[in-house]
């Protein structure tokens, strides 16, 4: 297991400046970007050239910047930055499963997150097991051979019931299945991916924002996982917006 590394150090260590040396990065606020030759756009629509800036609902600057901030505070290779936690969720869960794939999940996971696997996923095909997330055993059951992924958060919401998320890393990677932790509450107590989750999902609005006046969520995995998700043709947070 790696060593626990403290959050607010890891984001205090990033240099992110203006583009003239302001002590805070530059925000922008262009939705489309320049290519200098023909050639350059067709190899980025094609998605053959990588880190550009295209659209910004597929990537900006200032969501670069805060995106690296959330990898280094959570200790992932990357991140992605999501329009709301649910946002974070729903395309999480959309690119790693399909038709006739198998999701273990908590009762007492968070009402949206619960509404849409118990409701919305039903139309996919994709079917959902309820169980009691402290029940290890329960979870071992319930695994499938269709089983994708195993949904959790450090801390539910709002019944704040605790997950041991290094015994759950045990069962997905005995079982070959992904974990996949909201961990909305919180990264200063909480890192997921150095206690062996794969994906590490927030809704910013909560915690990291703090101040209840925006709506924002995250995807914190590998550089993998985040290049598949944003993928100009096939990337489900591209494609969906």
């Amino acid at each position: 297991m790696a060593k626990r590394k403290d959050p607010a150090t890891a984001i205090q260590k990033l240099k992110h400046f203006g583009e003239f040396g302001g002590v805070n990065p530059s925000i922008t606020d262009s939705a489309t970007f320049t290519f200098m030759t023909e050639d350059e756009m067709i190899k980025a629509f094609h998605g053959e050239t990588e880190g550009c800036f295209l659209y910004s609902r597929h990537w900006n600057p200032s969501n670069k910047y805060l995106a690296e901030a959330l990898a280094a505070m959570e200790g992932t290779e990357s991140a992605w930055v999501t329009a709301s936690g649910m946002a974070a969720i729903t395309t999480t869960l959309l690119q790693l499963c399909n038709s006739g794939d198998h999701i273990i999940t908590s009762i007492t996971t968070y009402g949206g997150t619960f509404a849409f696997l118990n409701n919305y996923l039903k139309k996919f095909n994709i079917e959902v097991t309820f169980v009691n997330i402290t029940d290890l055993e329960s979870i071992k059951n319930a695994v499938r051979p269709n089983t994708k992924v195993l949904y959790t958060e450090s801390m539910t919401n709002p019944m704040l019931q605790i997950s041991d998320i290094p015994e759950l890393a045990k069962i997905t990677q005995d079982a070959g299945i992904t974990l996949v932790v909201d961990n909305t509450f919180t990264p200063m107590i909480v890192s997921p991916h150095l206690l062996g989750a794969d994906i590490v999902v927030y809704s910013m609005t909560k915690f990291i924002n703090g101040k209840n006046d925006c709506v924002a969520g995250a995807i914190c995995a590998s550089e993998e996982f985040i290049n598949a998700i944003s993928d100009v043709n096939t990337g489900t947070a591209m494609l969906l917006g």
